[in-house]
């Protein structure tokens, strides 16, 4: 879902595409098929006398995650296990070659130590805060908000001209297939679904959107729609009321969102206090001009009421299934 269009993620929407937002000991898609990893911290392999254990493998999820959505889930704890093993045969070759002394080796071994420090400190200093009373607060708060609300499933392609736009609609009287008009025409974020964008409310939507695609039949499309975001073609794919998902299905996504909060505001006081200076100069230019249409899109998207909710896949739809995220918690659940 594109995020100008969002005034906010629906509770449901959120938690149907919490891929993304995942912060337990293993991502979501891992868990169920990687039960033998929790507990005891085992040896599983060995690899010329070298000690693979339960907890290198919860945390290789992590790195291999993005090859997994489409492996069957009993092949995904042996496949993270084979990806170990050929990385310790490559890492002692490459001991045995010398190249723990090099340069290369020095430089990356200092990145990964800062990633490993950041890891740990999200997974045994953050992570804890986020108590099971407060994922259960957001969850009663949000789930009242959604239940009984009638919500809509939609595709939409979202052109910069009206005269596109009715290009658009001229194409799909002649019996184009309207998701391939939209993964070839469409701006915004939802082109790479076939222009869905999951089940949403009115109050979601930019005031114009909300109004003519809650207005169509099932299977009907609109004529060109007009908003500050340009013009929308969109066809109306299902209509229902909404409902909280259980709370065992998004207590994950739920906290996730909470420690990123707690994450932020830990960044912001760091932040106030540390000299962090930009020396590239060509760096400084891109980094003011990213800056100028971040603040212009937020006051864009302020004008016509719609939140900065971020990106998420369309419900029932793949998306960004890696469940890997800059600030996901490797926690050990062993410990």
């Amino acid at each position: 879902m594109d995020p100008m269009l969002r005034t906010r993620l629906s509770f449901t929407s959120a938690l149907a595409g919490a891929g993304l937002l995942l912060l337990s000991a293993l991502p979501a898609a891992a868990q169920d098929e990687a039960v033998e990893l929790k507990g005891e911290d085992k040896v599983v392999a060995t690899v010329n006398g070298y000690e693979i254990k339960a907890s290198e493998v919860r945390m290789a999820f992590d790195d291999v995650i993005g090859q997994l959505p489409n492996l069957p889930k009993k092949l995904r704890y042996p496949f993270v296990v084979e990806f170990l093993v050929e990385r310790h045969l490559l890492a002692q070759l490459a001991n045995k070659d010398g190249l723990a002394e090099t340069d290369d080796y020095k430089r990356r071994l200092a990145a990964y130590q800062a990633k490993a420090l950041r890891d740990s400190f999200l997974a045994q200093k953050i992570g804890p805060q986020v108590t099971e009373e407060e994922i259960r607060k957001v969850y009663d708060d949000e789930a009242k908000k959604v239940t009984e609300t009638e919500r809509i499933r939609a595709r939409h392609i979202l052109v910069a001209s009206e005269k596109e736009a009715i290009a658009i609609s001229e194409k799909l009287k002649a019996g184009e297939k309207f998701e391939d008009l939209a993964k070839q025409y469409s701006l915004d974020g939802s082109k790479d679904y076939g222009g869905d964008l999951g089940y949403f409310t009115a109050p979601e939507m930019v005031p114009e959107f909300s109004k003519a695609a809650f207005a169509l039949k099932k299977g009907e499309v609109s004529k060109p729609v007009k908003s500050d975001f340009g013009w929308h073609v969109i066809r109306m794919e299902d209509r229902k009321m909404g409902a909280a998902q259980p709370y065992d299905q998004v207590k994950a996504a739920i906290r996730n969102a909470l420690v990123r909060q707690k994450v932020q505001q830990t960044l912001a006081g760091l932040r106030d206090v540390a000299k962090v200076e930009i020396l590239d100069e060509d760096l400084k230019k891109v980094a003011a001009e990213a800056e100028k249409q971040r603040r212009a899109l937020q006051e864009k998207m302020k004008k016509a009421n719609v939140g900065s909710s971020g990106e998420a896949a369309p419900e029932g739809e793949g998306g960004d299934s890696t469940g890997k995220g800059d600030l996901l918690i490797p926690e050990d659940s062993g410990n």
